[in-house]
């Protein structure tokens, strides 16, 4: 990828001294580094457009499979009134319902906890081997 800035009257002919080579080049890193830093900046926002149309997307799915719950709920209740006295069915419904219920928050707290810390650990560790590297603190 070029950058914006580059000029072809600027581009290296092989017959330049080492110190305008030297010099070209750190008039062009920044600008190419900046360049990358905005297609970066596309990138992410784009990302997070869609990602927000997803979001909204699962949003209205969990909105329609509640109301889908609830009516399944209501027709189990009505069932069960056929054979027990309508309190008692909607105790059992209510119960069975309670019960997935803590189920599901169980296992979404044991997810919960098994990605906590946040931090990208692996990441960060690596960052300090090459800043120590870099100093030459390491081989």
């Amino acid at each position: 990828m070029t950058s914006p800035s580059y000029r072809p009257d600027t581009a290296p002919t092989g017959d330049e001294p080492l110190g305008a080579l030297v010099h070209q080049l750190s008039e062009q890193v920044p600008e190419l580094i900046r360049s990358e830093m905005r297609l970066a900046q596309a990138e992410f926002a784009d990302k997070g457009k869609k990602a927000g149309i997803g979001i909204g997307m699962f949003s209205v799915a969990g909105l329609l499979g509640f109301f889908g719950l609830a009516l399944l709920l209501t027709t189990a209740v009505l069932a069960l009134d056929l054979v027990l006295p309508a309190w008692l069915a909607a105790l059992i419904v209510a119960l069975l319902v309670l019960a997935g219920a803590a189920v599901a928050g169980l296992a979404g707290k044991n997810k919960v906890a098994a990605a906590t810390p946040a931090a990208p650990e692996r990441a960060v560790e690596g960052l300090k081997e090459d800043v120590a590297t870099m100093k030459g603190q390491r081989p």
